[in-house]
């Protein structure tokens, strides 16, 4: 399975992204996600979708302001995140997990990781 993820970029804050994640290869049954990596600070998760789309999790830092969604038959996941904040900015990382539900993901259980896109949010 590979992972790569397209949308990162330069914003100002309080405006919106979407970012992009196509996979190939067989992941009918895997959950999907996103972690992400700030300068100087730890991996961290940060939203995560079943293979039905029917359960989603998201980090208490971007509940209200992020959504993720995906188009199984696209093989591809989406995050919308909107209401940018400077704190936001990461590389982001686009995951997947051979378990369905996606509860693995939220617990950073992961099987697959992407190489990462840049998103930068200034003041």
């Amino acid at each position: 399975v590979q992972l790569v993820e397209s949308g990162g970029g330069l914003v100002q804050a309080g405006d919106s992204l979407r970012l992009s994640c196509v996979a190939s290869g067989t992941i009918s049954g895997y959950s999907m996600g996103w972690f992400r990596q700030g300068p100087g600070k730890e991996r961290h998760f940060v939203a995560a979708i079943s293979w039905s789309g029917g359960s989603t999790y998201y980090a208490d830092s971007v509940k209200g302001r992020f959504a993720i969604s995906r188009e199984t038959a696209k093989n591809t996941m989406y995050l919308q995140m909107n209401n940018l904040k400077p704190e936001d900015t990461a590389l982001y990382y686009c995951v997947a997990d051979r378990a369905a539900s996606g509860q693995s993901i939220a617990a950073s259980i992961v099987d697959y990781w992407g190489q990462g896109t840049q998103v930068t949010v200034s003041s």
